[in-house]
């Protein structure tokens, strides 16, 4: 089955570029990476820009609504996901525990629809 591994951190408290702790941070992002590649898990995955670089968009009425920011104001920011292949939700937990944002954020598990063309 799949999952999806939300990534949200507050983005004023995660490392950043030209921060001591940065480099450090981006060596676990990309041990992590390896290693659910080499375990067959991983399926896709990307970080994402700062949220001030987010648009949002919606139709209202048949009218097209274009705003700069996200869609709502949190105190954490979704800022990267991984898609996975797991056996269960256990097994995703697991896997989502050892992302390096889970020590500074919050990662949801979201299992993947599957739709039936019956």
């Amino acid at each position: 089955m799949q999952y999806m591994l939300l990534i949200y951190a507050d983005e004023t408290k995660t490392p950043k570029p030209g921060q001591d702790n940065f480099p450090g941070f981006m060596t676990d992002y990309f041990a992590f990476t390896e290693k659910v590649t080499k375990s067959g898990q991983f399926v896709a995955g990307d970080g994402l820009s700062p949220v001030s670089t987010a648009t949002t968009v919606s139709v209202r009425g048949g009218k097209t609504e274009i705003v700069d920011g996200p869609f709502a104001e949190t105190k954490e920011q979704f800022g990267g996901y991984y898609l996975i292949e797991a056996k269960d939700l256990d097994e995703a937990a697991s896997v989502a525990a050892e992302i390096p944002t889970a020590k500074y954020g919050r990662i949801e598990i979201r299992p993947v629809m599957i739709y039936n063309q019956d």
